[in-house]
C-alpha cells in the first residue's frame, strides 16, 4: 500500500513539474521582446577629392581682325560654329563645401576656311586666311559643392553642405595651333603662304556646372574663351605688315569624367 502511495506521489510530482516548465516557457515566449530593427547605414557622403581623366564634345567659335590696309582700316572676320572634341585630366580636393582643382585639356577643331574681308594692300585687294586648327589649356577651378534635396519635387537648396552638384569657375592659360595663314589676292586670284609660328597663346576663363550621376562618374557643361595674344606678319611681295588681334576661340562642351576617389 505504501509502495502503491509512493508511486502516485512521484507521478504528481512529475505532472506537476512539467506543467510549471510549460508555464514558465509560455511565459518567456510572451515576455521576449521583437527582434531588434537592422541599424540604418547612411549611403556615404560624396566627395570631389581625387584625380579624374574624361572626355568631351561641343562646339566652337573663332573670330579675330585684320589691320591694316593701305588707308588704316581695320577687317573683322568670324566664323560659324564648328565641331569639337577632346579630352581632360585634372585633380580636386574638397573643403566642405569648397573645391579647388587644376586641369589641362586639348581639343580639336573642325575648322573650315576662316577670311577676312578683302584688304586693299597696294593696287590689288586680299584675303588673310587662318584656320585654329586645336587649342590645350591649363587652368585652376574654384567651384561650389552642394546637393538639391527637399521642398518640392526635391528641387530645395541646401547650401553649405557639400554633394553631388558643382559650379565653378576656372582661369589659366591656353594655346592654340593655327595654320600657315595665307594672303590670297582677290583680284588675280593668287595666294601668299605666310610662315610663322604655328601656336599663338593668352589667358583662358570659363565656368560650368557639373554633377556626380554615380559613385565615381560625373558630367558637365562648361563654356570658355581663350583670348590669344596678336600675330603680326610681313607680305615681302607688298613690303607691309599685316596684324592678327581681338583673335580668340569661344567654346561650349558637354563632357564626361572618372574620378578616382582618394579615400
Amino acid at each position: 500500500m505504501r509502495r502503491k502511495y509512493s508511486l502516485t506521489l512521484l507521478a504528481a510530482a512529475v505532472v506537476a513539474l512539467a506543467a510549471g516548465q510549460t508555464a514558465s516557457a509560455a511565459d518567456l515566449a510572451r515576455r521576449a521582446p521583437p527582434p531588434a530593427a537592422p541599424a540604418y547605414i547612411p549611403p556615404p557622403v560624396f566627395s570631389w577629392t581625387g584625380f579624374y581623366i574624361g572626355g568631351n564634345l561641343g562646339v566652337a567659335w573663332t573670330e579675330a581682325s585684320v589691320c591694316c590696309d593701305i588707308f588704316g582700316n581695320s577687317r573683322h572676320n568670324s566664323q560659324q560654329a564648328v565641331f569639337t572634341g577632346g579630352g581632360q585630366v585634372g585633380a580636386n580636393y574638397q573643403w566642405n563645401w569648397l573645391v579647388l582643382g587644376v586641369e589641362a585639356d586639348f581639343d580639336w577643331l573642325a575648322n573650315n576656311h576662316n577670311s577676312t574681308n578683302s584688304l586693299i594692300l597696294g593696287s590689288h585687294a586680299f584675303q588673310l586666311s587662318a584656320n585654329d586648327r586645336w587649342i590645350t589649356t591649363v587652368t585652376g577651378r574654384v567651384g561650389y559643392a552642394f546637393n538639391l534635396g527637399g521642398g518640392p519635387w526635391g528641387l530645395g537648396w541646401n547650401p553649405g553642405t557639400g554633394g553631388p552638384w558643382l559650379i565653378y569657375g576656372k582661369g589659366g592659360w591656353g594655346w592654340a595651333g593655327v595654320n600657315n595663314p595665307t594672303l590670297t589676292d582677290v583680284t588675280t586670284g593668287g595666294s601668299i603662304s605666310i610662315s610663322n609660328s604655328n601656336s599663338h597663346d593668352g589667358p583662358v576663363g570659363g565656368v560650368g556646372i557639373e554633377y556626380a550621376f554615380a559613385p565615381n562618374w560625373t558630367a558637365k557643361l562648361e563654356y570658355d574663351r581663350l583670348f590669344l595674344n596678336s600675330s603680326n606678319f610681313f607680305i615681302p611681295a607688298t613690303g607691309r605688315n599685316i596684324s592678327l588681334f581681338d583673335h580668340d576661340v569661344q567654346t561650349v562642351t558637354v563632357g564626361v569624367n572618372y574620378l578616382f576617389n582618394w579615400h
